[in-house]
């Protein structure tokens, strides 16, 4: 895909995530809404190596989602990529669902890792890229995403001692920077920074970027290869909420429902959008008789 097709998934991907969301009466719009542009970049921007047809493939890249209630932008491009039918993204957070509200690897097909732990999944990581440096016929990357609020976590920094000692120079850390957590803000709840500086003595290479710019990003992930030994941590400045104006940096919105009219107010919103009403072919998550069982309900 080029720049701009890149640009017109997110901004698609943004819009049926709220619809979903919305529909499903339940999910973490905040942080899901901040991942977008990241996930974008893995599996559309030719960084992560997958096979739909065949999930367990073995010389696929394994990806660890960390942050685990990030999981509907996931599974969103999971069903877009023909993991598992698109119908199924209506089965969101429903009892004995295939799509969990946290990821769960005996569920649903391109999960990896079972999550939601917050701080367990780059141990998780470590366990996969240690497995590959073992492996004498694959030869696989290991990612995973954390959020800002897992860098408050002991858990996580251990596993990153291990990750330097192991030289796990097949091992991409991303963390979702967007400074916001159920509580309040990172700072207020517990200050992290200087975040590159704890990065880098705990031996890993750093890298930071825009985490809503796709180049950017990956370009991030290009400069991974010249890491010198050592695992690479990209720190993705993000925004919670991101492209929802009223959820945006609010906390508030780490975990919530979506009422009916704060849903057709952010999907007219997105739909304004300057990137996503230059785009074609956009097939909305919700039939119109969908929107209307929602007001209904609501």
């Amino acid at each position: 895909m080029n720049s701009f097709e890149l640009k017109c998934k997110a901004a698609k991907l943004r819009y049926n995530l709220i619809a979903m969301l919305a529909f499903a009466g339940s999910g973490h719009p905040g942080g899901s809404l901040s991942l977008i542009e990241i996930l974008t970049a893995l599996y559309y921007g030719d960084i992560l190596k997958y096979n739909s047809k065949n999930p367990k493939d073995p010389k696929r890249d394994r990806l660890v989602m960390s942050k685990g209630h990030g999981s509907p932008t996931l599974y969103l491009i999971l069903a877009d990529l023909g993991f598992f039918p698109i119908s199924c993204l209506r089965e969101f957070d429903v009892s004995g669902s295939m799509l969990p509200k946290h990821c769960n690897r005996f569920k649903t097909p391109g999960i990896e890792a079972s999550t939601g732990a917050l701080g367990q999944g780059i141990s998780i990581a470590i366990g996969m890229a240690l497995a590959e440096k073992l492996d004498r016929f694959n030869n696989y990357r290991v990612f995973t995403i954390a959020s800002d609020g897992e860098c408050q976590s002991g858990n996580l920094w251990e596993a990153a001692m291990s990750a330097a000692k192991f030289k796990l120079d097949n091992l991409i850390a991303i963390v979702d920077y967007n400074k916001v957590q159920i509580d309040g803000t990172v700072e207020e709840v517990m200050p992290i920074e200087p975040l590159r500086d704890k990065w880098e003595s705990f031996g890993w290479f750093v890298i930071e970027c825009d985490g809503h710019e796709i180049s950017d990003i990956i370009n991030a992930f290009h400069k991974t290869n010249n890491s010198n030994k050592k695992p690479s941590v990209i720190l993705a400045h993000t925004i919670k909420g991101k492209g929802v104006s009223f959820m945006e940096f609010k906390g508030e919105w780490h975990s919530a429902k979506i009422p009916y009219n704060l849903a057709q107010k952010a999907l007219l919103e997105l739909e304004k959008d300057s990137v996503l009403s230059n785009c074609k072919n956009l097939v909305p998550f919700l039939t119109k008789e969908e929107l209307n069982a929602m007001r209904m309900g609501q």
